[in-house]
């Protein structure tokens, strides 16, 4: 009989147990960071950009030479001269002159505003007509206008994107401090199992939850380790977890976590460490264990790939997540549950969903063993412990996947 505990409680265990981890930093290419966990503040040490330039090809002027023009009156002013992509802006801009700037060129000193080419006529003998007004600041983008010296752009425990490495790259960073990538050792245990090259004779199954958690882990910003898939055998099971422990920053046994007799995973952790929890409250996934051998955290999880699965989403990945000093951060949409659902389970049930283009969310049927019922699904909803089921269109919360 399992004594289980809720989900809410699991993530308080998580975060109280394993506040106090600190993980080294390395330095790395820029280029390759994205999904790398910051590990600095990133301060601006210049103005982005770093001079007045034109965001169309046009004519650099005084906005006050502009006012008051048209089509059928226009204002003539005396080509100056061109500033060259690439090239500084060396003249000064003369009241009722123009100078001709492209797209990301620089502004000549005195222009206020970019008037485009196409709001202009070449009347020859560098004389060019102005036939619409220009506003101060038009078709400008002024020197630290992006991010000005001494700005914080990016904070420690950011979760690198492709726009935050244009970012770094803007400012300078060619390599940036990031955390290092947990290590995530992976167990898969079962006398039925075979690796999934194989074909089942009957009786056996492939296993999935090998590649599905490294995939999983692998996504979530850790690095996986494979430590083989082992029959029911307490010493060479005790063993594969004894090895993980001593060069992983978490263990992941999969198969094994219930309370039946050839269920060894709680036996193996609690006689080398400590067990925190075994069993929560919530479908699929109950069996699940967390337990410490040598400071490293364990998690035995449930065979059923859709149980895992879940239990690795919803644990593991915060788990990995605080590790790497970064928020567990979910995305959410608002939709309306297709069909009625009962749940009676006294604890929560998560279930998987697909949204329509009417934010209708249709539950997935299956049962925990069969993962192909996780193909195409775009989030979960949970309904909660207490919670008798949801009624045809009731309004739902989808958590994306």
């Amino acid at each position: 009989m399992l004594n289980v505990i809720t989900s809410d409680e699991v993530l308080q265990i998580i975060n109280s147990r394993f506040a106090k981890q600190e993980f080294q930093s390395e330095s790395i290419a820029t280029t390759e960071s994205l999904g790398r966990v910051l590990n600095q503040d990133i301060i601006s040490n210049e103005d982005v950009p770093g001079f007045n330039r034109s965001t169309v090809d046009g004519y650099a002027v005084y906005a006050s030479d502009t006012f008051g023009c048209s089509e059928s009156i226009p204002a003539v002013l005396t080509l100056q001269g061109e500033v060259l992509m690439g090239e500084s802006a060396e003249q000064k801009l003369d009241k009722g002159s123009c100078i001709i700037v492209s797209t990301g060129g620089e502004l000549p000193e005195g222009a206020d505003t970019v008037v485009m080419v196409e709001d202009t006529e070449d009347y020859g003998n560098n004389m060019i007509g102005i036939q619409k007004p220009s506003a101060p600041g038009n078709n400008v983008i002024f020197k630290g206008d992006d991010v000005s010296a001494g700005d914080k752009v990016l904070s420690a425990g950011t979760i690198l994107t492709p726009h935050d490495i244009g970012i770094l790259s803007a400012l300078g960073h060619s390599e940036v401090n990031v955390r290092r990538k947990p290590v995530v050792g992976i167990i898969s245990t079962g006398d039925e199992l075979v690796a999934s090259p194989c074909t089942p004779k009957s009786g056996q199954v492939r296993d999935v939850n090998m590649p599905m958690l490294q995939a999983a882990v692998r996504k979530f910003g850790a690095e996986a380790k494979d430590y083989g898939l082992i029959h029911d055998d307490k010493t060479a099971i005790r063993a594969a977890v004894k090895k993980a422990c001593e060069s992983c920053d978490i263990v992941l046994i999969s198969g094994g976590s219930s309370a039946g007799a050839r269920d060894m995973t709680a036996q193996i952790i609690e006689s080398d460490g400590e067990i925190l929890f075994h069993g929560i409250a919530m479908k699929p996934g109950k069996p699940t264990i967390l337990g410490i051998i040598a400071d490293t955290p364990v998690f035995g999880l449930p065979g059923h790939p859709v149980a895992a699965y879940f239990v690795t989403e919803l644990f593991v990945r915060p788990l990995i997540m605080r590790l790497m000093g970064a928020e567990c951060s979910r995305y959410t949409t608002i939709a309306r549950i297709g069909e009625t659902l009962s749940s009676n389970h006294g604890r929560e049930e998560y279930i998987a969903v697909k949204l329509d283009e009417n934010w209708i969310a249709h539950p997935i049927r299956g049962k925990s063993g069969l993962i192909a019922s996780l193909a195409n699904v775009d989030g979960y909803i949970c309904i909660a412990r207490d919670c008798e089921g949801l009624a045809e269109n009731s309004v739902v919360k989808v958590i994306y996947f």
